[in-house]
C-alpha cells in the first residue's frame, strides 16, 4: 500500500497543512487547509491527485483559510465537528482582528464529522476522535495503518493548544488529550497544527504540560 503525505506550512501563522493522497486511487484528502490555496492545488496536481474529502481540526481561521477557494476549485465541501460551525462563521472578522484584512467568507458547503466515524480515501483511513478544550469542537485525525495522529492544536511537540480564546477549556482539552491521544502507542506520530513532529511516548514522558505545571510555552 503507498500513500503519498505532504506537509505545507502555510499562512501569517504558519499552520501545517497535510495533503494525503492514495496512490493507487489518486484520490486525496487535505486536512487543515489553512491558506495558500494554489499552492495546496499545485501540490495535488503534482502527485496526480484528484481531492475527495477536505477537513478541518478546528475552526480557528488559520486553519480554514483556504477552504473556500479549495472549494470554489474542485466542489469539495469542508467536514468539521458541528460544535466548530459558530466559529467558522466568524472567519472574516477573526482574521481582519488578527491580521487586517478580509479574506471573505468562510465556505457555502459544510459537513459533519462524527468522532468514532472512520473516514476512507482509497487505502487510506483515519479515525475521528474528539479531542476538544482548544476550541469546543476540535477532533484528532489517528491514522492507524501508517501510525499517527493529526492532533491539530490539541497536542504539540512539548506543548498543548491554548484555552484563553473563546470555547477553550483546560480541564476538557487535557482530558481529551489523555483518553484519545495519550492512549495510543508511544511510537504513534504526532503531527500537530504547528511546529514541529514528535511522538506519542516523547510527549507522554517530557510534554510539561502532562507532567508538571510549568511556564512551558503554549503554542497557538
Amino acid at each position: 500500500m503507498a500513500i503519498i503525505f505532504e506537509t505545507l506550512v502555510v499562512g501569517a501563522l504558519q499552520v501545517n497543512c497535510y495533503i494525503l493522497g492514495c496512490a493507487r486511487t489518486r484520490q486525496a484528502i487535505v486536512i487543515d487547509p489553512g491558506d495558500h490555496a494554489e499552492r495546496i492545488l499545485e501540490t495535488l496536481r503534482r502527485h496526480g491527485l484528484q481531492l475527495v474529502r477536505m477537513v478541518a481540526t478546528h475552526a480557528h481561521f488559520d486553519h480554514v483559510l483556504a477552504a473556500r477557494p479549495l472549494q470554489e476549485a474542485t466542489g469539495v465541501r469542508l467536514d468539521l465537528h458541528p460544535a466548530e460551525q459558530p466559529m467558522l462563521a466568524l472567519m472574516s472578522r477573526a482574521t481582519q482582528a488578527w491580521l487586517g484584512y478580509d479574506p471573505g467568507q468562510p465556505p457555502s458547503e459544510v459537513g459533519d464529522l462524527t468522532p468514532g466515524e472512520v473516514l476512507q480515501i482509497g487505502d487510506l483511513a483515519l479515525e475521528v476522535r474528539a479531542t476538544p478544550g482548544h476550541s469546543p469542537g476540535g477532533v484528532t485525525f489517528v491514522d492507524h495503518t501508517w501510525r499517527r495522529a493529526f492532533t491539530g492544536d490539541a497536542l504539540f511537540a512539548g506543548s498543548i493548544g491554548r484555552t484563553d480564546l473563546p470555547g477553550g477549556d483546560a480541564e476538557i482539552l487535557l482530558e481529551g488529550i489523555r483518553t484519545q491521544i495519550l492512549t495510543l502507542p508511544d511510537d504513534y506520530t504526532v503531527l500537530a497544527g504547528h511546529g514541529p513532529a514528535s511522538t506519542v511516548g516523547e510527549e507522554r514522558c517530557n510534554n510539561p504540560f502532562l507532567t508538571t505545571v510549568t511556564s512551558a510555552r503554549f503554542w497557538l
